[in-house]
């Protein structure tokens, strides 16, 4: 018997069948593998995004970023502001303000160590600018001073919290600022005249006493025999002693208290009331002082803050 499936074109059919099905399995395998390349190939780039993110957070919160960061800067300088305010006694106000429009720079910042995330211990030379209309007594409008400060994250996320040493050189001074004018008035001008135009406009604040003119002459020179207005066997403060101890010192307490007693005789009952408050407050601030430039300042800031109390531009 002849078997049928030997004949010409009876397996063809199956062979052509066979081969179409393999072809197809074929392509859903590379259909499937195109798209498992795809979907790979985005989660990497995903991942790449968020690598990058990480990285620029981690350079954002880098110890030497933290360091010389603007708002560390400013951190810096609202605490010279309120140390300032502090050592006078007053115009907390006042010298919030002014600090919002004095200027900040910062040189050669370092970090000298760190605690992990936590800490970072930093250093470095500052300076600040006040702005225009002030200056500290003896007509200084820039201050600087090589500091140390540290960081250190707040236990309730707030932000930073700063800690900072060296700074007197700045602190010191600032405490005396007052407003700069072109010459101080005399005591023998009318009382409770009104004052010209301030210098800047919201830039100033009244509450702040007037300072000497900038760059004021230097008092004669004294003899070497030059003695203080009290009797410097009863010396006993620190600003005592080294007034006793400095001819030119002596020869600015004596000035000091020569325009004090010329202002007594002539003012009203408020006006002695206003001088001998203030008197209290600048021997308390001299006796804090630890060179005798800082003394020196004192008493020139004490001799414009009585000619403005006369001329009733003082505002305690």
């Amino acid at each position: 018997m002849t078997d049928p499936f030997a004949r010409e074109g009876v397996s063809q059919p199956v062979e052509r069948s066979n081969a179409r099905t393999y072809a197809l399995i074929a392509g859903g395998i590379a259909l499937l593998a195109l798209l498992a390349f795809l979907i790979f190939n985005r989660g990497d780039e995903d991942q790449d995004k968020l690598i990058g993110n990480e990285t620029s957070t981690a350079a954002a919160n880098s110890p030497e970023k933290r360091c010389a960061s603007t708002a560390t800067y400013d951190l810096i300088k609202r605490e010279l502001f309120r140390r300032a305010a502090q050592l006078r006694g007053n115009d907390q106000a006042a010298f919030d303000k002014l600090a919002a429009y004095a200027t900040i720079r910062m040189e050669r910042p370092v970090l000298e160590s760190q605690d992990g995330a936590k800490s970072v211990a930093c250093s470095g030379s500052i300076s600040i600018d006040l702005p225009p209309g002030v200056a500290v007594v003896g007509g200084r409008r820039t201050l600087t001073a090589d500091v140390d400060y540290a960081l250190q994250r707040a236990a309730d996320g707030s932000g930073e919290v700063l800690t900072l040493s060296g700074a007197d050189g700045i602190i010191t001074p600032l405490a005396t600022l007052a407003r700069a004018q072109q010459a101080p008035r005399p005591v023998q001008e009318p009382l409770n005249t009104t004052d010209p135009a301030d210098d800047g406009p919201g830039e100033v604040d009244p509450s702040l006493p007037a300072s000497e003119p900038v760059n004021p002459p230097p008092p004669a020179a004294e003899p070497t025999t030059a003695r203080p207005s009290f009797n410097c066997a009863n010396a006993r403060t620190r600003g005592e002693i080294a007034v006793c101890n400095d001819s030119a010192l002596a020869a600015l307490d004596r000035q000091m208290a020569a325009h004090f007693n010329r202002a007594m005789a002539a003012a009203t009952p408020g006006e002695r009331a206003m001088l001998t408050r203030s008197r209290n407050r600048f021997l308390a601030f001299r006796d804090r002082c630890a060179s005798d430039a800082c003394i020196a300042d004192a008493y020139r800031g004490r001799i414009a803050e009585i000619t403005d109390i006369m001329s009733g531009r003082f505002e305690p």
